[in-house]
């Protein structure tokens, strides 16, 4: 059995999930880990007993030669970091969700990619939950006929939670392209995630080419969960991450069908299958272009909030136009004082990214 060796760019709370991953797959060896923070990474190797540590991400790929790496790193560093470890030529490269924070950084990491035979995936790796995969075998099965209208409920900004049900509705519906989207935003805090500034409430409608309208509301209507309400032609199916219900009208008797179905972490799914892409069995789940698409939808709920109109696909605008409008005074700040929500995560005396 071929082994192939991985290494992890970034050593917070996330990686722990990738290492996790890599551990449970036999053809899997987690060799390596990169952290310029000394803390992260001393207690990272000792919680996984890895001997090559590094504090330069850069001097990690040189010398390891990986035919995995994972870039776990805080979003701003998701480009950079994933265009540096394509550069080292391994066979994948699995980054983090979201996968960029604008449109400009997800092609730059498409075209490191190619231009170095890389396969890039990213980490939405709810699409390996049983009940996302089975909701996704209903619907396609017809289970609620002709889907018509999504609706989801996220919190803690569009690029992080919501990130994750923007690409539900799309694996759900076996991955239509979006056509439109329609969207507006409030921002009265100097509120940020992990750097990255983000809105305080939004809502978004997507048109999808199979004729499916998603809807989001991001703090604006609880109860906030990775899930929402497909409704269709025939029926309803509702779910979260661990459980799916079915109501359709050619269900005898007549009524709500529950499922709660069982099956592999996702995390070591995700792995398991990255091994299956690299040896051409599969293509992956995560393929960068679903994690584009992601960003795509949010990028165009932001360009509808600036320009007041409804954005038709593709997205032209390569930067973040939210990070636009706060530059051009478009936002202004009502409650100054900026703060991060995962300021939590950060060890030691540091309290903001």
């Amino acid at each position: 059995m071929e082994k192939y060796r991985a290494g992890i760019i970034g050593c917070g709370s996330i990686a722990n999930a990738h290492a996790r991953g890599y551990l449970g797959v036999d053809e899997i060896e987690l060799v390596a880990i990169a952290d310029p923070v000394k803390v992260a990474l001393d207690e990272f190797k000792e919680r996984y007993n890895i001997q090559n540590c590094y504090d330069d991400a850069r001097e990690m790929l040189d010398r390891e030669e990986l035919d995995i790496v994972s870039v776990a790193t805080p979003h701003k560093q998701h480009a950079p970091m994933t265009i540096t470890a394509c550069s080292s030529k391994p066979q994948a490269v699995l980054c983090e969700k979201p996968m960029a924070t604008n449109l400009g950084e997800c092609d730059e990491m498409m075209i490191a990619a190619q231009r170095n035979n890389v396969k890039l995936a990213i980490g939405h790796q709810r699409r390996f939950l049983p009940a996302w995969t089975r909701a996704r075998e209903l619907i396609a099965s017809g289970a609620i006929g002709e889907p018509r209208h999504i609706v989801a409920k996220g919190a803690q900004g569009l690029l992080n939670d919501c990130s994750h049900l923007l690409d539900m509705m799309r694996y759900m519906l076996s991955d239509p392209q979006p056509q439109w989207v329609m969207g507006n935003i409030e921002r009265k805090t100097d509120r940020y995630e992990r750097g990255i500034p983000i809105e305080d409430r939004s809502a978004g409608i997507v048109q999808f080419d199979d004729g499916a309208i998603g809807i989001l509301f991001q703090e604006l209507a609880q109860p906030y969960r990775q899930g929402g309400t497909f409704y269709g032609s025939e029926g309803i199916l509702d779910l979260d991450e661990r459980r799916v219900r079915l109501l359709s009208t050619n269900s005898q008797p007549f009524g709500w069908e529950e499922y709660s179905p069982e099956g592999e972490n996702p995390h070591i799914a995700q792995a398991r299958e990255l091994v299956e892409w690299i040896e051409e069995k599969v293509e992956h789940r995560g393929d960068a272009k679903n994690g584009r698409a992601a960003v795509e939808i949010i990028m165009g709920i932001y360009e509808s909030a600036r320009l007041h109109e409804v954005v038709q696909m593709p997205v032209r605008t390569r930067c973040s136009p939210l990070e636009v409008m706060i530059e051009t005074g478009a936002l202004p700040v009502e409650r100054p004082g900026a703060y991060d929500i995962r300021a939590f995560l950060l060890r030691g005396e540091e309290m903001k990214y």
